[in-house]
């Protein structure tokens, strides 16, 4: 549900409660004399707190000093309170939070708002999104919602706008600056054989992004088609290495392969190969002359594994739990001058993910990282329709 939709909710359900609670206290006025006045007064309390139980949102209500009169089940389910020891307490004593209880001070004064309110939760903070408005009578009535994960949902959303968009405009700028020298160059055939390539590789390079794109939105949404057959995965491995062998050679890398034995699996060929294509592309890029990257093979129990090894500058420890996020690059000036778009092991994770496996990256800053992809392992005496790649 989008965040402004949310609040308008939370507000509009404050607002007919505060309402509901303003009719019963004129329609007790107008109906009872002096004498039943306090009888109504009770009567109102009772009706707005039983509506007040059956939200669905955490809600509050205060007296007008500011103590909690009322807390229904669902704050003491989200907050993580008891509401028999909240009753007579000021909010801050049984929420942390100095936004939150300025909030609810505003709406004893008569202020009604909404705002995000951040209240940190052990090791992590949350956020709510909260309504307090004044009650006609006396007190206040405060009604929150999580939106913790709409509110990253939201952050996500730019932060893949604002990569996507600097992605796509720096080959775009290179482009048009090469393109325009060359309408300028009066058919230079020396500035055309400079630039023309270099534009080439620069379509190439968007193209690519698109792809991957397109391949992330197809694994995110569930709609990944996958085509299954069994193959040797030690296959895979060797194919991947061949393919990559002469690069490593021009980064003076040693490339080596350990596979022993036959390790059978049911998966989809391509989408395997884009995986460790992926992983050794990543370990390429960030080893630099003279180390080495390793590809191994291996069975694990009932487990198949691929693991690539590099003897590589490492990850830092705060970056290892981030790696596998879209866009996300630990350090650009580290990655030899073919600096990645930071989708490749986002791709890898949900395509892994997609068979019902596992990937997780290990290292010790300074000290290389590792990849490990577990699979389903088919035994080997049982497949019959064995596919070689």
């Amino acid at each position: 549900m989008p965040p402004d939709l949310v609040a308008g909710l939370i507000g509009a359900v404050v607002g007919s409660i505060v309402a509901f609670a303003a009719m019963r206290g004129r329609g007790s006025r107008e109906t009872r004399g002096e004498s039943e006045r306090s009888t109504a007064v009770v009567s109102e309390e009772t009706t707005t707190q039983r509506l007040v139980r059956v939200l669905p949102f955490a809600a509050f209500m205060f007296d007008g000093g500011g103590r909690l009169t009322f807390v229904n089940e669902a704050a003491e389910t989200l907050f993580g309170i008891m509401a028999e020891r909240a009753y007579g307490r000021a909010l801050i004593e049984v929420v942390p939070s100095v936004d939150f209880e300025r909030q609810v001070a505003e709406a004893l004064r008569g202020q009604s708002s909404t705002r995000d309110v951040r209240v940190i939760d052990g090791d992590r903070e949350r956020v709510f999104g909260i309504t307090a408005q004044p009650l006609e009578s006396d007190g206040a009535i405060a009604i929150a919602a999580d939106r913790t994960a709409l509110v990253s949902m939201e952050r996500v959303r730019r932060d893949f706008v604002s990569n996507v968009s600097h992605e796509l405009r720096t080959p775009l700028s290179a482009i048009k600056l090469m393109v325009e020298t060359v309408l300028l160059s009066d058919d230079d055939a020396e500035a055309r054989a400079m630039f023309l390539p270099r534009v080439a590789r620069e379509v190439d390079r968007m193209v690519q992004l698109v792809e991957d794109l397109l391949e992330l939105a197809r694994s995110e949404s569930g709609r990944l088609v996958l085509r299954k057959a069994v193959f040797d995965l030690s296959d895979v491995a060797a194919a991947v290495v061949n393919t990559f062998a002469h690069r490593a050679d021009t980064l003076e890398i040693e490339l080596e392969l350990e596979a022993p034995q036959e390790v059978f699996v049911d998966a989809d060929l391509d989408r395997l190969t884009q995986v460790a294509m992926n992983l050794l592309d990543n370990a390429l890029r960030h080893t630099p002359p003279h180390g080495t990257v390793l590809i191994e093979v291996a069975r694990e129990a009932d487990t198949a594994v691929l693991r690539v090894r590099d003897t590589g500058i490492g990850i830092p420890h705060n970056d290892l739990s981030h790696i596998f996020e879209r866009f996300y690059v630990v350090d650009r000036s580290r990655s030899r001058g073919h600096s990645g778009t930071g989708l490749g092991l986002s791709i890898a994770r949900h395509l892994v993910e997609a068979h019902g496996g596992s990937i997780e990256a290990e290292s010790i800053f300074g000290q290389g990282a590792t990849f490990v992809c577990r699979l389903p392992l088919v035994p080997a005496s049982g497949p019959a329709n064995i596919k070689n790649p």
